[in-house]
């Protein structure tokens, strides 16, 4: 445990932990973010930040999408969010992923299951 009291989750409904990427959701289909919902979170938390990472790719750990400063009044990011915008109201903004643009940038698994690590660090 790494805090006393509720535990901060991140899941989505799009597909469960452990299973694999949705074609939707990868380079190989219509390459769109998942919606991703929380809970849990600090009493003092100010904003979150959102890094989609892939630890197994090819060569080595691979960013598929950066969000920040996401309010703590937000408690999910919808499905679809809007590619090559930096700003987006309401949810923070965009960095750049290792695909070398805006947004998100689904895994390319090429016909293997893709392990998919999401981090949300909080700002207290």
């Amino acid at each position: 445990m790494l805090r006393e009291g509720p535990q901060f989750t991140l899941v989505s409904p799009s597909f469960k932990d452990g299973d694999v990427i949705p074609r939707r959701h990868t380079c190989d289909g219509d390459d769109v973010s998942p919606r991703l919902e929380w809970e849990g979170q600090p009493p003092n938390a100010r904003s979150f930040a959102l890094i989609m990472y892939d630890p197994d790719a090819p060569m080595g750990t691979f960013i598929h999408w950066v969000i920040y400063n996401i309010p703590a009044s937000v408690r999910s990011i919808p499905e679809g969010v809007q590619k090559e915008a930096e700003s987006l109201p309401g949810l923070g903004s965009q960095g750049v992923n290792d695909f070398g643009y805006l947004g998100y940038g689904g895994p390319c698994p090429q016909g293997v299951t893709v392990p998919i690590g999401i981090t949300s660090p909080f700002t207290p």
